[in-house]
């Protein structure tokens, strides 16, 4: 068990954002969706790969002036990089948060890690597409606090085409985490002409009064992760794609709200 080892693409501190408190991100590397507005396209390969960032000078990008994205971890090294933040866990109520890429496709790793932590008393969140095996999910729940479930897009053949997801499934597996009692949270990107139309936001409210879940949370398209494309040679298809008006924002919030649902802006 101590020889298991995970491809970890980055460790970030002092979040705020993907659970209570201040927390630390995990980053698993490979997920097996493919969402056009990823904000973390370095994070959808199962292989390590070089990002090639412009020379400040020339301009041109060079493969001897970038990253490595991706490094095999086990878990004592994890521990060891988390423990670092725990002073702030600790004054903050905040804690370890696995992100990705997805977590369940390198889910017993995780399962183990989230075991470790949870012995050391910290605070544990994932962030999920729940994409994913059952049982996996099911049991590393076991070791969470929180867990954060995108709602994307909702009818089965649009999911399918566009992210390649299953939408049943991951409808199963968030109700499976409800049935057995775990704090789950809605969450929903608000991504323009994909996830915002009416129909699919009606269709997410539905699903979430049918487990009488009471809070989400929606995230607004933005290009922060846009350069990073550009980086790894890959076509970006909402480069031109503005983030969505704070006003249809503020819509689509009171509509959800409207149901008697805690709408949380941008994440905890």
């Amino acid at each position: 068990m101590e020889d298991m080892k995970a491809l970890i693409f980055n460790i970030q501190r002092y979040s705020l954002h993907d659970g209570n408190g201040i927390r630390t991100i995990v980053f698993f590397k490979g997920c097996p969706l493919h969402c056009p507005w990823c904000c973390n396209p370095e994070s959808q390969s199962f292989e390590i790969e070089n990002l090639s960032e412009p020379n400040e000078c020339s301009g041109r990008f060079s493969p001897n002036n970038g990253r490595v994205y991706g490094k095999y971890m086990t878990i004592d090294e994890i521990i060891k990089e988390v423990e670092k933040d725990r002073i702030f866990y600790n004054t903050s109520g905040g804690g370890v948060t696995l992100s990705g890429g997805e977590v369940l496709s390198q889910g017993k790793f995780a399962i183990e890690l989230l075991r470790r932590l949870k012995k050391l008393s910290i605070d544990t969140v994932i962030e999920t597409s729940g994409s994913g095996n059952s049982e996996i999910l099911l049991e590393m729940s076991k070791y969470l606090d929180t867990i954060l479930f995108d709602l994307k897009i909702m009818d089965k053949l649009k999911a399918k085409k566009i992210i390649g997801i299953d939408i049943e499934s991951v409808k199963n597996n968030m109700k499976l985490l409800v049935e057995n009692k775990k704090r789950v949270i809605p969450r929903i990107p608000l991504i323009p002409g994909y996830t915002m139309d009416k129909e699919n936001i009606n269709e997410i409210i539905k699903f979430v009064k049918s487990l009488d879940l009471k809070e989400v949370h929606i995230l607004p398209f933005h290009q922060y992760g846009s350069k990073k494309y550009e980086y790894l040679k890959r076509q970006y298809d909402l480069k031109d794609v503005d983030p969505p008006d704070i006003k249809l924002v503020d819509n689509i919030k009171k509509t959800i709200e409207s149901h008697k649902i805690k709408v949380v802006v941008g994440g905890m």
